[in-house]
């Protein structure tokens, strides 16, 4: 009965992923169509304050969207956590597809993208965040799986080490290059604000990504595994 329901559990927040991810590719094909008619490239376009911190709610909104369906299809924290980065996976994933089947873009798996805006502007290829989400739904299925057949199954503190750690790895990865370019100028502080200058966002525009740390990102990819491999060992052992 667990393992068919966690089937249930499975199907129905993919549904729920994919139709957020349709809803969040079409603002996008809206928000283009006003800022980029002639395709989205870097350097960035000036978007009005206003729209600029509607689109930092917009990605608030879009979290705890994903947060509360983790709530709502388990009570124990560790599976929600599962169910979090698995609907998030699902979501990031089906957004690309979306978007490539309405707009023709990406073009290509190593095109850049603006991925997050907090609590600074995120930026990588798309492959990057495609793989990160194939690993958070080969981390949400292990524990799923293991939790239906033991209740009291946890991840252990060096588990929880690795996945943090190499998160934190990935965060920088998306974040350094903007970053380094914002602090030539501008306080960590401006970076920051809630409501930033305009001299800040006019000196965002000029940011074009080049560089990507795909070593680094390596690296935490192969935290994550590690974490993975050694949920699997310990569970079968036990």
């Amino acid at each position: 009965m667990i393992k068919n329901n966690n089937n249930f559990n499975f199907l129905s927040v993919a549904v729920f992923a994919i139709a957020m991810a349709f809803l969040e590719s079409a603002i996008v094909v809206y928000l283009r169509a006003i800022y980029y008619p002639d395709g989205f490239i870097f350097p960035l376009k000036l978007i009005a304050g206003q729209i600029a911190i509607t689109e930092l709610w917009r990605e608030v909104a879009t979290m705890v969207m994903l947060i509360t369906v983790a709530v709502i299809v388990s009570k124990r924290t560790i599976e929600r956590f599962a169910w979090f980065i698995y609907a998030f996976a699902i979501w990031d994933i089906f957004y690309y597809i979306f978007l490539y089947y309405l707009l023709g873009w990406p073009s290509s798996l190593l095109t850049w993208d603006i991925l997050f805006l907090i609590p600074v502007t995120w930026t990588g290829p798309v492959l990057a965040p495609v793989i990160n989400s194939l690993t958070m739904i080969l981390l949400a299925s292990v524990i799923v799986h293991y939790l239906s057949s033991n209740e009291r199954f946890r991840v252990s503190l060096v588990e929880w080490i690795f996945l943090i750690f190499g998160s934190l790895v990935v965060i920088y990865t998306y974040t350094e290059g903007y970053t380094r370019y914002m602090l030539t100028r501008f306080s960590i502080n401006d970076l920051l604000s809630v409501t930033p200058k305009k001299e800040v966002m006019k000196y965002a525009t000029g940011f074009i990504p080049v560089h990507f740390n795909w070593i680094l990102f390596g690296v935490a990819e192969i935290l994550f595994f590690l974490a993975i491999f050694l949920i699997i060992k310990r569970a079968k052992r036990k």
